[in-house]
């Protein structure tokens, strides 16, 4: 008795004429034969020998081809599926069969390029069968990977991180058309997505809203979205439980794998060794990832090389630090929605363009200062006017004041440029000048709340509208130029610490 692993070519399909065609109600020579319904009784069988989760996860996606010189031949959707369950269920499947009077001497598992690894994917028999063995749906299996994105042992998704609350600005525009590519599940032509950038900038947002969007397109998708601290955690409890065959089961199974905050494992070598595999597994059955860090790949230096090569390979996208112009738009749309949930509260014009100003640390500071507002503003009955801003929130502007002055920003740009402050501020055009200069003028106008007319002066008595060009100019570069923006990150550090 004996099992083996082919592959079925694609042509034609299920149901096409040729082998993938037949009745599957074919019969032996020796007359006893084999029906969907008696592959129906067998599963049942086979769901009290093997336990549910395993059921669940390895017997169930199988679909019954037919039974042919006394072998039980089933389809099954990958490589690794069909491997595992020949290793480790091949036998009891076989025991079953003959218990059940078939006249069987082995099973075989062809893999057919397309077939979804899901329940019910094609095991209903013809009008005339009697129903299959079901799992209970209601009842997530804790080993097994099950259809729909909560039934996964991932982590929680933020019900508030969807699209349609994400606000798009210059700076995560990119980040979020790629992401939105990903969440309608067609044309991707990259894989995997990897975006990176610093803290609050929206990744995690991003990633919540692709899930939350993909289990609503396709709720039978199996997507596993998880920290790369759980995907650590959860391999060395496998390896403590001698029990990493499950671990495998769980992150080979999926659709759509989701790691966030990949630089976590980095200098982790046997978790990165572990991952390294499951990437290549995935992406090699077809199957999209997407991933999140606070670095560029190759800026990870204690990440593997191999890996780094690997999520190299599709899309890298950098969510660029928060510009006024997308602070300004959260605060509108997130204080749109506190007055929904309380109509009382006033806001007085320009408070919100003030905090856009002056709050500048990350999106997160931006959105935590707004709701202490609304909460004191509900509480002490009162509207909220830049005054009451500047009162109660004086810790969050302390902490973000800008006390840096002109002269340190001409001086830091030019030591970062390795320029002469009289070049930056003379009349030259070099480009290798000019845009240090714009530089210049773009920190001068987001770090401190000097008037561009002040900014003109001090960098050699320019107009006021060549600061703006140049502002605006850097800000467009930012959004398609890494570098500019790194350079713009840098000096900001360097500036503000």
């Amino acid at each position: 008795m004996a099992t083996r692993i082919v592959v079925l070519p694609p042509a034609g399909g299920i149901g096409a004429k040729g082998s993938l065609g037949r009745d599957p109600r074919t019969r032996t020579e020796d007359g006893t034969g084999m029906t969907h319904e008696t592959w129906g009784q067998v599963r049942g069988e086979l769901l009290k020998a093997v336990g549910e989760n395993n059921f669940t996860a390895w017997i169930d996606p199988i679909v019954f081809d037919r039974l042919d010189d006394r072998t039980a031949r089933f389809h099954v959707p990958t490589n690794f599926f069909g491997s595992w369950v020949s290793q480790n269920f091949s036998d009891v499947i076989l025991r079953h069969l003959v218990s059940a009077g078939i006249g069987v001497d082995r099973v075989e598992f062809a893999v057919v390029p397309g077939l979804r690894a899901r329940a019910g994917n094609a095991n209903a028999a013809p009008s005339d069968a009697a129903p299959r063995a079901e799992v209970p749906a209601d009842r997530p299996a804790a080993g097994a990977v099950r259809t729909g994105t909560q039934d996964l042992p991932g982590a929680t998704l933020n019900p508030g991180y969807t699209f349609e609350n994400f606000v798009v600005g210059k700076p995560n525009e990119l980040a979020h058309a790629a992401a939105r590519r990903v969440a309608e599940g067609r044309d991707v032509t990259f894989n995997p997505l990897f975006l990176y950038g610093g803290v609050g900038l929206g990744k995690t947002h991003l990633m919540h809203a692709i899930a939350w969007e993909l289990r609503t397109r396709f709720p039978e998708a199996r997507i596993l979205y998880l920290s790369a601290e759980q995907f650590m955690y959860r391999f060395v409890r496998a390896l403590r439980e001698q029990d990493t065959m499950a671990f495998k089961q769980i992150f080979r199974s999926v659709d759509v794998l989701m790691v966030d905050d990949v630089q976590f494992i980095a200098g982790k070598s046997s978790t990165q060794e572990e991952f390294f595999h499951t990437f290549n597994a995935l992406v090699e059955e077809g199957k999209q990832i997407v991933i999140s860090g606070d670095r560029a790949p190759v800026d990870m230096e204690e990440l593997d090389a191999r890996i780094a090569s690997r999520l190299q390979c599709g899309l890298v996208v950098d969510l660029h630090p928060t510009d006024y112009e997308l602070r300004l738009g959260v605060l509108q749309h997130k204080a749109e929605q506190a007055l929904a949930r309380n109509p009382h509260v006033r806001i007085s014009e320009g408070v919100l363009e003030f905090m856009a100003q002056r709050i500048s640390t990350n999106i997160r500071v931006v959105e935590g200062a707004l709701t202490r507002l609304f909460a004191f503003a509900d509480l002490v009955r009162r509207e909220i006017t830049i005054e009451m801003v500047q009162d109660c929130l004086s810790d969050i502007l302390r902490s973000t004041d800008r006390k840096v002055t002109l002269d340190q920003i001409i001086k830091t740009t030019c030591d970062y440029y390795n320029i002469r402050q009289a070049d930056i501020t003379g009349s030259s055009r070099a480009r290798a000048v000019a845009r240090p200069r714009q530089m210049a003028m773009y920190l001068s106008k987001t770090l401190t709340s000097r008037s561009y007319p002040e900014i003109a002066r001090k960098l050699g008595g320019r107009d006021h509208t060549t600061v703006l060009y140049g502002v605006r100019k850097i800000e467009e570069l930012m959004s398609v130029d890494s570098q500019i923006a790194e350079d713009a990150e840098i000096l900001r550090r360097m500036l503000e610490a």
